[in-house]
């Protein structure tokens, strides 16, 4: 039998970006076996696709009820250790709290709820618990974000001292003018996405990704949001002022409505000493830019980067490395957390950061509705 850990799935059936995504990085490392799952609410399209996908049937349940009843009646050598939570965003708490209560690591979409208050509640059962919880803020698996990362807290940039991230997408453009589809989108609904569609989706990543990297937390907010139209309860577009202290500033600037856009996501570090850039368009790319120097370019897979960034490469350089080896890197640094190997916390996002990430939707809602005012994390 094999000893990879044993992975159940919740949700990412056929036709989800999602759900190809996980399923391909657990399988990176050689660390994870998909063994069963609930793909889908009915469950003869679940069959349908563990068949296409090669998952044994017998392993698939028809709910999270199911499942739980099913995998504990079995011997500890065979039922799943670990399961993706891959569901609509409204689903996330209830399903991953009980998987918790019953002892199986979790590795979570984002965002982890869709209030703080059940955040709160979600971690504590995980501190009680003991086990490992995973939130996938993907990005964080890039080999040059993890050396971002090394590089800014090793000094090399000098103390940060301004901080500007953009994230535009502009995919929900077609949909925000036509009030049908406005109506009928998913994650215009707060009932299912949650308070906030443009923070909650990307700019939440955006507020991960700066604390990720320059190990520094967000003291205050100012936010300012766009709905575009009365009858529209989510935000479509926003700009985030932060503070990190008196003389540490920055600003996020997400929107799902900057027109033609497609995955515009970039991250600017600014220190007293040098600056660093990376765009997830291009993301084996980091720019290091130095008073009085020429731009520098630095790659994925060289022996000048650090340790966290090469053990996340897994192609020689010059060989391009995109989002399912990011999220592979995840996985991976979960696996080293429930086998108890040493790992690096930097590997894998945890209950902390997804807790963060509800704690700053919520602020930014309620600086916005308060008049655009400054608000304390």
């Amino acid at each position: 039998m094999s000893n990879n850990i044993k992975l159940g799935i919740i949700g990412g059936g056929k036709d989800s970006l999602i759900g190809i995504l996980h399923r391909v990085a657990s399988g990176m490392h050689s660390k994870y076996e998909v063994v069963g799952g609930v793909f889908n609410t009915e469950i003869q399209k679940s069959l349908q696709y563990a068949e296409e996908t090669g998952i044994p049937s017998e392993r698939v349940y028809k709910d999270l009820d199911s499942l739980i009843a099913g995998e504990l009646s079995l011997p500890d050598e065979e039922k799943m250790q670990a399961i993706c939570v891959l569901t609509p965003n409204y689903l996330h708490f209830s399903m991953a709290k009980k998987l918790v209560d019953n002892k199986f690591h979790v590795i979570c979409e984002k965002p982890l709820t869709t209030t703080y208050e059940e955040a709160q509640i979600l971690e504590e059962s995980v501190r009680r618990s003991r086990i490992v919880f995973a939130v996938t803020y993907t990005y964080t698996g890039y080999p040059m974000v993890r050396q971002m990362r090394e590089m800014i807290l090793r000094g090399d940039i000098g103390k940060v001292q301004k901080v500007d991230v953009q994230y535009y997408q502009g995919w929900i453009n077609p949909i925000i003018h036509d009030p049908e589809k406005r109506a009928k989108t998913w994650r215009l609904d707060p009932e299912i996405s949650g308070k906030s569609c443009c923070i909650g989706d990307i700019g939440s990543h955006a507020y991960n990704m700066i604390e990720y990297t320059t190990n520094l937390e967000v003291k205050e907010i100012l936010a300012d949001l766009n709905y575009l139209y009365g009858d529209n309860e989510m935000d479509v577009d926003g700009t985030v002022l932060l503070r990190f202290s008196e003389y540490v500033k920055g600003v996020i600037r997400s929107s799902q409505i900057a027109t033609g856009e497609e995955n515009n996501f970039r991250v600017s570090i600014y220190g007293e000493k040098a600056g660093l850039k990376w765009e997830q368009e291009n993301p084996n790319y980091l720019y290091l830019l130095q008073d009085g120097e020429p731009l520098k370019t630095l790659k994925p897979g060289h022996a000048y980067n650090g340790e966290l960034s090469l053990s996340g490469t897994k192609l020689p350089p010059g060989h391009p490395e995109g989002i399912f080896d990011s999220m592979g890197n995840i996985y991976h640094g979960v696996a080293k957390a429930i086998n108890k190997e040493g790992y690096d916390p930097a590997e894998f996002p945890t209950i902390k950061d997804g807790l963060r990430g509800m704690n700053f939707i919520e602020k930014v809602l309620e600086s916005n509705k308060q008049g655009n005012v400054w608000v304390k994390l």
